[in-house]
């Protein structure tokens, strides 16, 4: 097989067909983003991840060609979760890393994700997205929730 040859095979686990490459395409995505821990890692996975949600109709069948398993979630739609070891690093459309803000729920993205295959020690194997690139279009920052004087002690109950 040549480089970047295509490989189409069924998902014994779903009957699913999926494509592999031994050099994969990556395949951009438009997302809205939620629960965006890119500077520090979640507190439940002790990883560095970010939801990439409301995908589009073609968005998911590019990533189930690949091989990645999307979830559906109310408020969420089709999303998948991309998490990594080290630093999320996000840029604006100018192409500058994002720096000193947060990126809160809603901010809208574009993402080039790709892919890899994973073996635990335990003997579990899987594939993961691999995301290779995040700019923010729009981006909403987070602030740390309602400010102390939008809160109406007095109406407490």
């Amino acid at each position: 097989m040549g480089r970047n040859t295509l490989i189409c095979y069924t998902n014994r686990y779903n009957n699913q067909k999926v494509n592999t490459m031994a050099e994969s395409k990556p395949v951009t995505i438009n997302a809205d983003i939620m629960w965006a821990s890119l500077n520090e890692p979640n507190r439940m996975s002790n990883k560095f991840q970010i939801d990439l949600t409301q995908l589009s109709a073609a968005a998911v069948e590019a990533l189930e060609m690949m091989g990645l398993g999307v979830r559906n979630k109310e408020g969420q739609g089709d999303f998948i979760t991309c998490k990594s070891s080290n630093p999320i690093r996000a840029y604006d459309t100018d192409g500058n890393e994002i720096k000193g803000i947060l990126i809160g729920n809603g901010s809208k993205a574009k993402a080039v994700l790709g892919y890899y295959d994973w073996k635990s020690p335990a003997g579990q194997a899987g594939r993961s997205a691999s995301l290779l690139k995040l700019v923010v279009t729009d981006l909403i920052a987070f602030n740390g929730g309602a400010e102390m004087d939008e809160v109406a002690m007095d109406e407490a109950l």
